[in-house]
């Protein structure tokens, strides 16, 4: 009986002004089976055409770098490329603005230059799954800093979700996985799966981060 081939692994763009940034994220992914850095890039617009040139499923983008930061670059890849990748910004700060307005424009994380290598491949790894949010105790800090709340009631979609989708919506913007969702409210995994494409549809996001953070911003979900 044959033995199935292994999947093909993560393929990564790696984006910071600093060499150093850069190498050693470089040797910790490239360590693991699982996980490829295919290409560097030094500037936002460096970035920018790598990733449309390697078409990489995962980005690691600086948030402040010359010609273009990372908030530009990453509004550049998401609205140009047909199946963009997904992008998570590694910034020295957490509490930051420009890490906010980067998940604003789309990013689907963040993660701390300090992060310990176990921490940086796992959430790559949730990254690239993309079923769940990434730190969302994080998301919740920086949303309840920079969030500009709406009243829940100027928020059209809000009318629009079923009281299922209301309860998935909050469950997501806890960090659950969708067969987490599913076991928290009592149905099954493809169910979750709908129910969570049927947020992002109704909320107009393209993640869910972005679900998440539109959540806050609405009012629909109150920072604690």
């Amino acid at each position: 009986m044959s033995t199935p081939p292994a999947p093909s692994p993560v393929r990564l763009v790696v984006a910071d002004d600093e060499r150093m940034v850069r190498t050693a994220l470089r040797v910790i992914l490239d360590a693991e089976p699982d996980l490829e850095v295919v290409g560097e890039a030094t500037t936002g617009a460096e970035a920018v055409s790598v990733v449309r040139a390697l078409r990489p499923d995962v980005v690691l983008m600086d948030v402040r770098m010359p010609e273009i930061d990372g908030i530009r670059a990453t509004e550049q890849i998401l609205t140009t490329l047909a199946e963009p990748p997904r992008i998570v910004v590694v910034t020295t700060f957490e509490n930051d603005s420009y890490v906010y307005d980067a998940l604003r424009a789309g990013a689907a994380g963040f993660l701390l230059k300090r992060a310990a290598a176990e921490d940086l491949v796992q959430a790559v790894r949730l990254v690239a799954r993309s079923d769940s949010l990434l730190f969302p105790a994080a998301v919740r800090a920086l949303a309840a800093e920079y969030g500009h709340r709406k009243e829940t009631a100027t928020a059209p979609w809000v009318a629009r979700l079923t009281e299922r989708e209301s309860s998935v919506l909050r469950l997501m913007a806890k960090g659950l996985t969708n067969a987490e969702i599913a076991g928290a409210l009592g149905f099954g995994a493809a169910t979750a799966k709908s129910h969570v494409a049927a947020v992002l549809a109704k909320t107009g996001a393209r993640d869910r981060t972005q679900a998440v953070i539109v959540a806050y911003e609405s009012g629909f979900i109150q920072p604690r």
